[in-house]
């Protein structure tokens, strides 16, 4: 199976110009810390930048509320730190849930520049 994506890569770059190459080369698979950094490049970076902020903030008062709750002796003051750990936990939780599908955006998007490249440059063959 490896071979028949190396020779479909070297067919598809045999047709490319060498900058279409070099964008093409750039489109390939990223390891995981490779799509996290690529989160801060783009539109949206500001706002990822936001959410990481906000995802420490949470989690500091997540720490903070838990640290309370193992203070407290009253029952009722038990419930409120625990109530305060759980939602703060579930913000930090969707802020990561929305990063990690911006990271699966992002590879979508990656895999369909890389078919837009294959078809126009198959069709480019055919037409010649």
């Amino acid at each position: 199976m490896k071979s028949d994506k190396e020779s479909i890569d070297k067919l598809i770059k045999d047709t490319l110009t060498e900058e279409e190459s070099k964008f093409y080369d750039e489109l390939d698979e990223q390891n995981v810390l490779q799509m996290i950094f690529g989160l801060f490049r783009g539109k949206n970076k500001w706002l990822l930048i936001l959410m990481n902020i906000m995802t420490l903030v949470f989690f500091g008062l997540f720490i903070y509320c838990l640290v309370q709750f193992f203070n407290s002796e009253i029952t009722f003051e038990m419930i409120k730190w625990a109530t305060g750990s759980i939602i703060f936990l579930l913000g930090v939780s969707m802020l990561k849930v929305f990063a990690w599908m911006q990271m699966d955006k992002n590879a979508i998007m990656r895999e369909l520049k890389r078919l837009e490249l294959q078809v126009s440059s198959l069709s480019g063959r055919m037409s010649h």
